[in-house]
């Protein structure tokens, strides 16, 4: 019998590629609206990557570059609070309006873990209303153990305290999980709390450093779609499509 019990998922790059065509829009749209003319292009958003958080990147922004217009430490936090909760609000109506789609294999995935019997989270420092939309919506027949996101944590991925978080809930050890990840933060996070990484890349996280990851793929597969490219890691009898039941035999 495998030792594996749970599935961990990060959210952004992994459930759905929110980073280009969500957050990085949805963060533009929102500095219009406020009277800005800042405009994040999808290179200078690969840097802002780096900072795990959505407001910890506006005030890095805030550091390193400036707004349009001048702000003070003071007024720069308020309006970070500000403008964060409307950029959710933004990037949610994306979500809701069917704008991003679930990344190949996902779904399949989740429901092959459910069909396991095996535990499944989300641990994200995205948005919890982000979260919810993308659980309640595309993911709604899918059963959730816990759901970590936004600020339920102090440090933030590449800090491992999410996942450790989660193991506690769940009364699991590390070795006992699968955790999905898409980008060096999160499987630097993933691997100092000591679990099984399988790590799905996106365009901005293909070129990072993530070979820490155990198994590393292009993405999930799915039979009747996109196939996955395996590029590292010692998946049995791989056909372009990742199965739990791979894994479960691979970690167990």
């Amino acid at each position: 019998m495998s030792k594996i019990k749970a599935v961990f998922f990060d959210q952004d790059g992994v459930i759905i590629d929110t980073e280009r065509d969500g957050h990085r829009v949805s963060f533009n749209m929102t500095f219009q609206e406020f009277g800005f003319t800042d405009e994040w292009s999808v290179e200078y958003y690969h840097e802002l990557l780096q900072i795990a958080g959505g407001k910890e990147r506006m005030k890095h922004h805030w550091k390193i570059k400036g707004f349009s217009k001048p702000l003070t430490e003071e007024e720069i936090d308020v309006l970070v609070k500000d403008m964060h909760k409307r950029k959710t609000a933004l990037f949610v109506e994306l979500i809701e309006t069917g704008k991003l789609p679930l990344r190949p294999g996902i779904h399949r995935f989740m429901k092959e873990a459910m069909q396991a019997n095996l535990k499944i989270a989300i641990c994200t420092t995205s948005n919890e209303q982000a979260a919810k939309a993308i659980t309640g919506g595309l993911l709604s027949d899918i059963k959730f153990e816990i759901v970590l996101a936004g600020d339920v944590v102090e440090k933030k991925k590449p800090d491992p305290e999410i996942y450790i978080l989660a193991l506690s809930k769940l009364g699991l050890t590390p070795g006992e999980v699968i955790v999905v990840e898409d980008s060096k933060n999160g499987v630097k996070a993933a691997k100092a709390a000591g679990a099984n990484i399988i790590v799905t890349t996106n365009h901005y996280t293909e070129k990072e450093d993530v070979d820490a990851g155990d198994v590393i793929v292009s993405c999930l597969g799915d039979a009747d779609g996109e196939k996955a490219e395996l590029r590292k890691g010692g998946i049995k009898d791989f056909d372009g499509v990742v199965h739990v039941a791979q894994l479960m035999e691979l970690f167990g």
